[in-house]
């Protein structure tokens, strides 16, 4: 969503790194630009205007850090005042604090992603160790019902059985009742939307909330509507003086303004962002993390996550000790394929690793693609548990039979297993040099040595 504005803000800070001192002037011509990368990514322009007034105090009237260039100095203080106005360090986590069932009222308008955000929410309140009830009290969507019923069986979590002849805050009244005796501690309230506000829709979820006390009230936004859904978010927060923001489709190619001015218009914090229709694809909102990002600084920190929230730690060391032994084979690799693919996709997991998401765009589809990922992936199950586990068998008539049996050539089959080799040989080379052994060969490059051999 931010690529344009990662590039402009990357073009300015390009000129500030060549300039030896830093000057009013200097300062005044950077930020104009600045300035003119924010609005163009719809930020709201009261933000923008007050964002680059507290930059440009702060890069004039500044001493320069010692370990830092003033180019840098100005960069750093961007990347701060961008963080203060999405919210800073502020905790966005969710107020549970009070005796079961705690109720989590989601509202918003049609088409934001309400219902499948419901089941998100549910599933990451699932793995937080938590009993999470669905309640799809949208009884004017035709479907709405079915579809949170539906999202509710691929995750495994109960959903209150409503119908659409019922009244929304009787079917919320109920569920809550249901709730306390059968000993589920949230409940997430999917109410109903309206393409824009209108005075039924407020009146009735004033009224489910009165009936409820939710401790937590979320407006789901969809950040490809830009500003409108900044104003939508205020028109909501003024009738039902909403706790949070969730902001979805962050993973769309709308410019990003409401991402980066829901915050400061509203005074409300984002609490979750959504980036992509799997019903894995919601993360924690923090504000310095998708600034990192923003700034072509990556975020290695929600990447770490990522990784222990898939990769199972008995596993991980089972392969720990075949890669010592060298008897890391086709299986395995398919088995950490899978592993990658529950993280996310390709490209999102590169930007999150810093200067990655820049290399990615210089070298214009060189990386490897999700499809051949998927390529990668049909080869290897279309050979038998022999073949992956001694790759070394497969002769002609087996590479013929493998690449019929995945729709790839038999080129493409021999590719794949040359790769795999070449990996393999260096893992036991490497195995044998050890930490020592390496940094020697290595050093050896100066004398025209290889450094495995």
């Amino acid at each position: 969503m931010f690529d344009s504005l990662s590039e402009k803000l990357e073009s300015v800070f390009k000129k500030l790194r060549g300039q030896g001192v830093m000057t009013e002037d200097n300062i005044k011509e950077a930020l104009r630009e600045v300035r003119l990368a924010l609005l163009e990514a719809d930020v709201n322009f009261k933000v923008v205007k007050d964002f680059v007034e507290s930059v440009r105090v702060k890069a004039v009237g500044t001493e320069v850090v010692q370990s830092l260039t003033p180019g840098q100095q100005v960069i750093k203080i961007v990347h701060d005042e961008l963080v203060a106005v999405m919210g800073g360090n502020e905790d966005n986590g969710l107020n549970l604090s009070a005796k079961p069932p705690v109720a989590i009222m989601m509202v918003g308008l049609q088409g934001a992603g309400k219902t499948t955000t419901c089941g998100k929410l549910g599933r990451h309140l699932k793995n937080q160790k938590r009993r999470p009830l669905l309640v799809p009290a949208d009884v004017y969507r035709p479907a709405a019902i079915e579809q949170l019923t539906t999202v509710g069986r691929q995750l495994g979590l109960e959903v209150f059985n409503s119908s659409a002849d019922q009244k929304p805050v009787d079917i919320c009244s109920a569920a809550m009742r249901f709730a306390e005796l059968n000993g589920f501690d949230t409940v997430i309230l999917d109410t109903a939307g309206r393409h824009q506000i209108d005075d039924f829709l407020m009146n009735e979820l004033a009224e489910i909330k009165a009936a409820v006390l939710p401790l937590e009230i979320l407006f789901v936004a969809d950040a490809m509507t830009g500003q409108e859904a900044v104003n939508v978010a205020g028109g909501f927060n003024e009738r039902l003086d909403i706790t949070g923001v969730v902001l979805t489709k962050l993973d769309g190619d709308a410019k990003g303004g409401a991402a980066l001015s829901v915050r400061a218009v509203t005074g409300k914090p984002v609490k979750f962002v959504g980036l992509g229709e799997k019903l894995d694809a919601l993360e924690v909102f923090h504000a310095d993390r998708l600034v990192s990002r923003i700034l072509g600084m990556g975020d290695v920190l929600t990447l770490v996550e990522k990784a222990q929230s898939v990769f199972d730690e008995k596993e991980t060391a089972r392969l720990q000790q075949k890669l010592k032994k060298n008897q890391f084979d086709l299986e395995d690799f398919l088995a950490q394929l899978q592993q990658i693919k529950k993280m996310g996709s390709l490209e999102s997991l590169m930007g999150m690793i810093p200067g990655m998401g820049k290399m990615m765009k210089q070298m214009q589809g060189a990386q490897p693609s999700e499809n051949e990922m998927k390529r990668i992936e049909a080869i290897i199950r279309s050979m038998t548990p022999g073949e992956r586990a001694n790759h070394g068998i497969i002769n002609g008539s087996r590479r013929l039979r493998i690449a019929k049996g995945s729709g790839t050539t038999v080129q493409e089959v021999n590719q794949l297993l040359k790769r795999f080799t070449e990996a393999q040989k260096v893992v036991k080379q490497l195995q044998k040099l050890g930490p020592k052994g390496l940094l020697k060969g290595m050093g050896g490059l100066g004398k025209g040595m290889l450094p495995f051999g």
